[in-house]
C-alpha cells in the first residue's frame, strides 16, 4: 500500500449540522503543519464534525474544544455499535463468499511476478551481463526528473512499512488471523494479500539501489522512522470500516502508481525499467482494490444502513494514509509532509483531482446514490453526505485555485535529503 494512495491527506473541514455534505475548509491553523490555504485540499484527510449543539447551532470556540471533545466520545460509541453481535455475524456469514470471490483474487505464487523479473539479475546475466545492465539502468534513471524521485521515494517508503497493515486488519473482529496460521478465508486472504504486497516495497527499493540517484541510508531511515511511529486509523476493531478504509486506499495507491509509471514511461522521462515495474505494481493494487470493493459491496447487500453510515464515518473523519507520518529526520512529520504533497500535486503522481474521482468511483460502485431501501433516517443522512461530497471537493479545488492564483506566491526551494540535498522548487500552501 502506498499514498493513495490512497497515501495523501485532506485538510480538516467543517459542516453545517443541518445540511448534509455542506463543508467548508477549516480556520487557519487546522491541521497537520498549520496546512490552511490553496494545497490544504490536497491532502486525502477529510473530517467533517457535526458540531451541532441540541438548539441546532453549531459550537465555536472556547467551547469547541469541549464539543470536539464530546464528539470523540460519540464517534466512539458510534463505530463500537458495529461490534455487536448481530453486526459482527454479518461478516461471519460471509465467509463462504469470501471463498469463492475474493480468495480468487489472488495469485498462486508460481503465477506471480517477483522483482527478480523486473530488474537484472545476476544470476541469470552473469558479471558482465549484470553489470551492462546496471549501466543501461542508471542511464534510463538520469532522466528522471527530481519532483518523480522525491514521490517515487515515498511511494516505496510507505510499500516498505508493510509491518504495520496486517497488523491493522489483524484488528479487526472476527476476520483477523488469530493465530498467525488460521484456516479462515478471512485469514488467508489477509496473509496472501501481505504476502503480494511485499514484493512492492522489495521492488522498488531494489531498482532505487541500482540506479544511483538516491541517499538509500537516507531513504532507509525514512523506512526505519515510517514503521516506528505507526498510522492512526479510526474505528480501529471494525471490519465495516476498516474495509472500507482499505478499499479507498488500494485504488488511491492504483492510481499513484499508474500515475508515475505513465510519467516516467516513454512520453515522459523515458524510463521503460522503472515504468513497468510502477504499472505492475498498480496493477497487483487493482486486484486488491477489486477485493475491497467487492467486501464493502456485499456489506451494503447484507446491512445498508450499517454500511452507508460506516463509509460517512470514514469521509467525515481524518482518512489518515500510511505517508500521515513521514518524516526526513529534519521536520515533525507534518511539516515534512506538508512539503510533500504540494510536491506530489505539482508532479502529478496523486492529486486532489484523484481523491474526488476515488469517491465518485466508489459512490458508483456500490450504489450509493441509487440506495433507499433499508435506510434509517441516519442512514438516509449519510447517504445524502456521501453523494454531495463530491460536489463540494470540486468546489473547494476551484476555490483553492483561484486563491493560489490571486495570492502569487513565489516558489519555495525545498533541500530532499533523499536525492543528496538536491532542491524541489514548488508553490507551499
Amino acid at each position: 500500500m502506498t499514498m493513495a494512495s490512497a497515501f495523501y491527506r485532506f485538510g480538516y473541514l467543517s459542516c453545517k449540522p443541518s445540511v448534509p455534505g455542506t463543508c467548508k475548509p477549516a480556520a487557519a491553523g487546522r491541521g497537520n503543519g498549520g496546512i490552511h490555504h490553496a494545497l490544504a485540499i490536497t491532502r486525502s484527510n477529510w473530517r467533517c464534525r457535526n458540531m451541532a449543539t441540541a438548539s441546532g447551532e453549531t459550537t465555536v470556540a472556547p467551547a469547541g474544544r469541549r464539543r470536539e471533545k464530546k464528539d470523540v466520545v460519540e464517534g466512539e460509541e458510534e463505530w463500537r455499535s458495529y461490534l455487536a453481535p448481530q453486526k459482527l455475524e454479518v461478516l461471519r456469514q460471509l465467509e463462504p463468499w469470501v471463498e469463492e470471490h475474493v480468495l480468487p483474487l489472488l495469485k498462486p505464487v508460481e503465477a506471480s511476478w517477483q522483482p527478480s523479473d523486473l530488474l537484472p539479475d545476476p544470476a541469470a546475466l552473469g558479471s558482465d551481463g549484470f553489470q551492462a545492465a546496471c549501466l543501461e539502468l542508471r542511464a534510463a534513471a538520469a532522466g528522471v526528473p527530481d519532483d518523480l524521485l522525491v514521490c517515487l521515494v515515498a511511494n516505496m517508503v510507505t510499500e516498505e512499512a508493510l509491518p504495520t497493515y496486517p497488523s491493522g486488519l489483524n484488528r479487526l473482529e472476527v476476520v483477523r488471523d488469530a493465530t498467525g496460521a488460521d484456516a479462515t478465508a478471512w485469514a488467508r486472504w489477509i496473509r496472501g494479500w501481505s504476502a503480494e504486497e511485499n514484493r512492492h516495497g522489495d521492488v522498488l527499493n531494489r531498482y532505487m539501489h541500482l540506479s544511483g540517484r538516491f541517499d538509500m541510508r537516507e531513504v532507509e531511515r525514512t523506512v526505519q522512522r515510517l514503521i516506528r511511529d505507526g498510522m492512526v486509523v479510526h474505528a480501529p476493531a471494525s471490519p465495516f470500516h476498516g474495509f472500507v478504509y482499505v478499499a479507498f486506499q488500494e485504488r488511491a495507491t492504483a492510481i499513484a502508481h499508474g500515475n508515475t509509471a505513465r510519467l516516467v514511461g516513454a512520453r515522459g522521462a523515458g524510463d521503460a525499467a522503472l515504468a513497468r515495474i510502477c504499472g505492475t505494481v498498480a496493477a497487483d493494487e487493482k486486484r486488491h482494490e477489486a477485493a475491497y470493493t467487492r467486501v464493502v459491496a456485499k456489506l451494503f447487500e447484507a446491512d445498508p444502513d450499517a454500511a452507508m453510515r460506516a463509509v460517512a464515518y470514514v469521509m467525515r473523519r481524518r482518512i489518515d494514509m500510511p505517508t500521515a507520518f513521514i518524516n526526513d529526520g529534519r521536520h515533525s512529520g507534518g511539516d515534512f509532509y506538508a512539503r510533500f504533497i504540494a510536491i506530489a500535486e505539482q508532479a502529478g503522481t496523486y492529486t486532489v483531482s484523484d481523491y474526488r474521482g476515488i469517491l465518485e468511483h466508489l459512490i458508483r460502485q456500490w450504489g450509493v446514490e441509487e440506495l433507499a431501501a433499508g435506510l434509517t433516517g441516519d442512514g438516509r443522512r449519510a447517504r445524502d453526505y456521501l453523494c454531495a461530497l463530491p460536489y463540494k471537493i470540486k468546489r473547494m479545488e476551484e476555490k483553492a485555485h483561484d486563491r493560489a492564483v490571486k495570492a502569487q506566491k513565489k516558489p519555495t526551494r525545498i533541500p530532499i535529503n533523499w536525492i543528496f540535498d538536491r532542491t524541489i522548487t514548488v508553490i507551499l500552501p
